[in-house]
């Protein structure tokens, strides 16, 4: 089989690493997006695919216009793969790679589609305090995330999982999953179901704006949307003027007045919402490293009784 994948996020770079180091799949060709200018030199940093890529010592054609980069449409025209996996690319796809491919282009995405098409799924469905999610392996068409399904597997969130633990759960998922989809499409026995419009619903990129939490939200809000900002891009709150991030909490009981520090567990502050509270057991100051809620707290000399409002 000639397979080629195309990627740029960290998605993508957990499923490559999967798919040629645990799942022995061999890509023709790896293609991935420009450098990034970024970090305090502002140097150019290669995606998360081409520094796994590099890592696997593969190499890896660059590209910021897909669909209209020459050089990869003659190459696709003049040998065709069978298929073409697109994960986490951050381009739209377009013809000639659409159709060109034997079995066209097949994508990796962490729902259970047709719920969750967009952006951010894993995010959205831990804001959401969804108890379940899962990954579709379907084929690529021009609406987004609306191609043919060829296959499905669901998993069950855990109460305190973050984006980060369900990113790297479901990029090995999908990556097993399309093994066996490949394998059917090659061996002819692959069944496609089509997406129920009925059913669609949207993950939506994060917006700055939703990274602050604030002492009103109910406990589970608070928390859900502390996990599913976890590690990018952090979810903070305002203490004293200056940025707290919040990086792990605990769903507790307890009653007070929103922001009220309650007392403490382990050291860990216990803080009081618009209903129920909240322990935390990881911050980071602005301009400082993440630690513990005990020790930040012992840090500033909290007690109970101190409200962390502004």
């Amino acid at each position: 089989m000639k397979i080629w994948f195309i990627g740029t996020g960290s998605f993508a770079a957990f499923c490559l690493e999967h798919l040629v180091s645990k799942c022995n799949m061999h890509f023709d060709r790896i293609i991935t997006g420009m450098p990034k200018r970024g970090g305090r030199g502002m140097g150019e940093r290669p995606s998360y695919v081409e520094e796994t890529a590099t890592k696997l010592n593969r190499s890896v054609f660059r590209t910021d216009k897909l669909s209209k980069d020459e050089e990869l449409k003659r190459v696709l025209l003049e040998s065709p793969p069978h298929c073409v996996i697109v994960v986490d690319f951050g381009q739209k796809v377009q013809e000639p790679f659409l159709s060109t491919p034997l079995w066209g282009c097949l994508n990796i995405h962490p729902s259970i589609l047709p719920q969750y098409r967009g952006a951010a799924p894993i995010q959205r469905a831990l804001m959401d305090g969804q108890k379940a999610t899962g990954v579709t392996v379907f084929r690529l068409v021009e609406e987004m995330d609306a191609g043919p399904v060829l296959g499905q597997t669901q998993i069950e969130i855990g109460p305190d999982e973050t984006s980060g633990d369900l990113f790297q759960r479901l990029a090995e998922e999908g990556s097993n999953l399309l093994k066996v989809v490949v394998k059917s499409c090659n061996e002819g026995t692959n069944i496609t179901t089509l997406q129920n419009s009925k059913l669609v619903t949207y993950a939506s990129k994060i917006e700055k704006r939703e990274t602050q939490l604030s002492w009103s939200f109910d406990a589970q809000r608070f928390h859900n949307t502390v996990r599913a900002l976890n590690p990018q891009p952090g979810a903070f709150i305002f203490y004293k003027k200056r940025r707290l991030k919040i990086w792990k909490t605990s769903v507790c009981e307890g009653t007070g007045k929103p922001g009220e520090v309650l007392g403490f567990i382990e050291g860990n502050p216990l803080v009081a919402l618009q209903e129920g509270a909240v322990l935390l057991l990881e911050v980071q100051p602005e301009g400082r490293r993440v630690q513990s809620g005990s020790e930040w707290s012992r840090g500033i000399r909290l007690k109970k009784g101190d409200k962390l409002v502004e």
